[in-house]
Parts: C-alpha cells; structure tokens; sequence
C-alpha cells in the first residue's frame, strides 16, 4: 500500500509513548502527560525517557549534578560558536555543534554510551545557544556554566544574563517535558532511520535537528509566533484569518497529523501563556491568539496544537523567536537518544520501497541524435 508522507503506515514498534491511541491520549512510558506536566520536573521526565524510569530523589538529585557537570564547553566549540555568522539561523548552530562535539567527545570512547551523549548535549545544548546568542548581540564571552539546577533556568540565565525568574522557569520546565517526546514523529524517524544503519548517537541527533527545522515540524512555533505578533488586536487577527482561509493559506499552529480530536498538550501550554501574560501585565499576544483559536474552530473545526500557544508563552518568557525551536531540540534530545537506545537494541535496517513513477523503459539515445 502506497501512503503519501507514510500517513497511516506503522512503521515499526516502540515501547517510549503512545500517541493518539483513543482512551490513551499521549503517554511517557505509561506515564500520562498531564500527570507529568503537573507533578514533575524535565529532569525527571529527561531520566525517564532515557533509562526507563522515574528516578528516586536520591538518583535524581545525582542526575541534576550530573547535568550541572556537563554544561562547559570545549574550547574548540567556543570557536566555531565565534566563527559561525550572526545570521546563522540557531537550528543551524546546534546541528554544527552537534558534528563538531561528536568529533572531540566520540562516542564508544571513554566509556561514552548512547545514553551519556544524550546526557552531555541535553545539558550543553542550552550553553551553544546562549555562548553563541550572547557572543553575536552583545560581543561577549560568556562562562557557560551556572548555579541553577535545572535546565530551564540555565538556559534562561544565560540568554538573559541574569538569574531566572521562578515563573518563567517553571513554564519553561513544563514546556520542555511537554515536547520531549512524541512518537515517530519526522525528526525521531530521522534519527532511528540513521541509527539503524549504525552509526553513531551524534549523527543521529544532527539528521534530527535537520528535520525539526522545518516549518511543518519544530518550525510551528516561530511561525506561529510570527503570526500571532503580526496583527494588532484581536479584531485585526480574525478580519485577517478569514483572508487567509479564504486564500486556502495554511495557518501554522493548527491541527495535527495524529491527534484528530485535539493535542492533549495544548491546554496545558494555553494555560501557561495565559499566566505568564497576565503576569507581566500585557496580555495582548494571549488575546490575539485565543481569538485565532476560536475562528479556526468556527470556521474549520481545527483545534490549536502545542506549537500555537506554546509561541506565545516562549516569547513571554522573553526567550528570542529564532530560538523556540532550539529549545525544542533541548527537550527533544532525550526522547531522541531513548529511540537511540531502543533501536539498537533490535536492529534492522530501514529501507521501505517506493512505486516508481517515471518513465517506461526506452532505449539509450546516443548524443548526435537527440532533439
């Protein structure tokens, strides 16, 4: 049977998360995301997803200092982060930190894992963000390693220069376990079709990048941010939807591949925009976007995905649109390795077919002969 984009095709088993299943909704090795956007950190959520299991306090509190441990970067790294243009595009400065990390720390020596390599660019790849951002904007030479204990407010403090702010910390934390995994998604595909043909975790990670930055995939967000920040009130945003609706343009942020009855994870994010907003005292993004999300289900019965409300909380956040979706490959990289891992483990190469559709046979036409 022939699916275009493998719509409807299973293409192999896993035992990392359930997508869409009915009655399942969307799932962590069982766990249910709402459960764990509510009562968990990403750390957790990072173990998870890579070793199995939530880890007790003791273990998780080694897991963070481990973390914590992992953040610095080599000297060659810091280079090409100075070398590489301000106007490279963020995706673009963690693929090539990707490949250039995957050369000084190689993965099968001394004692590196799968597992480690996603431990090491899940806690780095925040500091490549920010080395490189704040080199680029402001001319400085950053140290990349700091006092927060989580993820999220190390990234923050970095890109702002300052200690996070709790708020935006936590929206942030619950953001990132909100995207780190989702199935066989494109970039996950990406990254198990190029592990199953052996190669190593860093060629995997970099193939998956490359395939999040793209609008239809990670790229949502930034588009749905320059959306939802084009328009200057809610009156305007729905006169202009309409336009668009009209015109067949597609408008990013809206349905989803899988989830036929809305993203179980959109509320959730809807919910952080909207105190992150009222918060910081302008809630005009938040109301622009809600009033988008009622024409889109007035006129189209399409329900928001995470990408749409998910711009709006980054931006409070005060986090710089080019870089929503590289925080989504900072969430994403533990569900990446976690397919890593549970590929290896029962390997097969990937190699569907294809119906051709080109031309029938024909005979060799020598060059003096042809029109």
């Amino acid at each position: 049977m022939t699916s275009a984009g493998l719509n409807g095709i299973t293409a192999g088993s896993s035992g990392i998360s359930t997508v869409g299943q009915e009655g399942v909704g969307l799932t962590y090795r069982g766990y249910s995301i709402t459960d764990l956007a509510a009562n968990s950190t990403f750390e957790e959520v990072a173990y998870l997803l890579i070793y199995g299991k939530l880890p007790p306090k003791q273990t998780l509190d080694s897991y963070k200092q481990k973390l914590m441990g992992l953040r610095a970067l080599p000297d060659q790294l810091k280079s090409l982060l100075e070398t590489l243009p301000a106007s490279t595009h963020p995706m673009d400065v963690l693929r090539t930190g990707t490949s250039l990390l995957g050369t000084l720390e190689v993965e099968g020596e001394g004692g590196r894992t799968a597992a480690t390599v996603g431990d090491r660019l899940t806690a780095c790849f925040g500091s490549m963000l920010a080395y490189w951002y704040r080199y680029h904007s402001r001319n400085e030479r950053i140290e990349t390693e700091s006092s927060e204990d989580t993820v999220a407010g190390h990234f923050l403090s970095l890109i702002s220069g300052k200690p996070s702010d709790p708020l935006k910390r936590a929206a942030m934390d619950t953001t990132l376990i909100l995207y780190a995994e989702h199935e066989f998604n494109a970039s996950t595909f990406t990254a198990r079709v190029i592990t199953s043909t052996l190669a190593d975790s860093y060629s995997a990670v970099a193939g998956a990048i490359g395939a999040l930055r793209g609008p239809l995939h990670g790229g949502a967000n930034e588009a749905a941010m320059e959306l939802v920040s084009s328009f200057d009130s809610p009156q305007d945003a729905e006169k202009s939807i309409l336009h668009m609706l009209e015109a067949r343009r597609l408008v990013m942020g809206f349905g989803h591949r899988v989830y036929k009855n809305g993203d179980p994870r959109s509320s959730i994010v809807k919910d952080l925009a909207k105190r992150l907003s009222e918060v910081a005292g302008n809630t005009t993004y938040y109301d622009i976007s809600e009033r988008i999300e009622t024409v889109m289900m007035r006129e189209k019965g399409m329900n928001p995905n995470l990408d749409f409300y998910a711009a709006t909380a980054y931006h409070m956040c005060g986090i710089p649109t080019a870089m929503f979706t590289p925080v989504f490959v900072i969430a994403r990289t533990s569900g990446w390795i976690a397919h890593v891992i549970e590929q290896r483990a029962d390997n097969k190469l990937i190699r569907p077919l294809s119906d051709y559709t080109g031309p029938d046979p024909r005979p060799y036409v020598g060059i003096e002969e042809r029109g």
